[in-house]
């Protein structure tokens, strides 16, 4: 088929791999533009635009999709346009300019978690399982019908960063089996329920900072959920710490939230919660390298000190 590809993060590349290794034709890729980067904040292209450009691919970077921008798609008279987190909107008059219409990789079991942050908000509300759902795109968000679904289970370990390797995969897995059908006609589509819709709001730096009067179960799905980014952290006497594995216990340790908590025999740094007792396996000191909880107090009297 003739495709045009719109995303822009790591999680769209393989995506874009797996089209163009089952033998679509790439019309066009439609990506952000260059944003500042790195410490010297250069311009720089998106994930999605430097693979397009190492396979020789045209590169297209609006703005916005405007009266302009919609001419030279339609110019590129796609089959089909597949979507996988873009970052912006499209018109219903982009939506009716492919032949076979606009299809979209969503990362999760729709219609639970429709919008920008459905791998973090999975894990941080302790859902068993998530999954991968190939959509027909429509005016809403992410409300189209369902042409494909794959679930994944979430383990007690997972942090996003694995699951966003697992569900980048299986989507692009899933795409291509999506054209295929497509292609033959064999693609029913499915209403997505009235009952079951959740929406994930966009991550906010302020929400990572962990608050210890939380239950300890509800922290470490955070810690989990905010790993890598934007990173769950704390503060211990004024220098910021991160947490970047953990666990919790329903042991109570009786003492006031945030307490870090005399664990000698321990491999990890015990602190109390509003609730139970999380255990952390991995931090990193402001400006230091990650480490495991036992060479943190190896280095440092940390026991009765208290984590704000």
């Amino acid at each position: 088929m003739r495709v045009v590809f719109a995303g822009t993060p790591d999680f769209a590349v393989a995506a874009l791999d797996a089209l163009c290794n089952a033998g679509h034709e790439i019309v066009g890729v439609y990506t952000q533009p260059d944003r500042p980067a790195g410490r010297g904040r250069k311009l720089s292209p998106s994930p999605v635009a430097a693979r397009a450009a190492e396979r020789g691919l045209a590169v297209h970077k609006p703005e916005k999709l405007d009266a302009t921008a919609q001419a030279e798609l339609r110019d590129l008279a796609p089959d089909v346009m597949v979507v996988v987190a873009y970052g912006l909107i499209l018109p219903q008059a982009v939506l009716d300019i492919p032949a076979h219409g606009c299809l979209n990789i969503h990362a999760s079991l729709l219609p639970r978690w429709r919008g920008a942050a459905p791998i973090q908000r999975a894990i941080e509300a302790g859902d068993p399982e998530t999954g991968i759902t190939i959509m027909r795109m429509d005016a809403g968000l992410d409300t189209g019908p369902m042409l494909l679904r794959e679930a994944v289970a979430i383990d007690a370990s997972m942090t996003a960063a694995d699951l966003h390797d697992r569900l980048a995969a299986l989507g692009a897995d899933l795409i291509v089996e999506a054209l295929r059908r497509l292609g033959t006609g064999e693609l029913p589509e499915q209403p997505q329920p009235a009952e079951g819709a959740t929406y994930a709001r966009k991550l906010d730096k302020a929400e990572a900072r962990i608050d210890w009067a939380l239950p300890a179960d509800v922290t470490a799905r955070r810690v989990r959920a905010f790993n890598p980014a934007p990173g769950a952290w704390c503060e211990l006497d004024g220098e910021r710490v991160r947490i970047l594995m953990a666990h919790a216990t329903d042991a109570d340790a009786g003492l006031p939230p945030g307490t870090i908590v005399d664990r000698p025999a321990d491999d990890t740094l015990a602190v109390a919660c509003g609730g139970g007792t999380l255990l952390i396996e991995r931090l990193q000191w402001a400006g230091g390298r990650p480490m495991s909880a036992r060479d943190a107090r190896s280095g440092r009297a940390l026991p009765g000190r208290r984590l704000s």
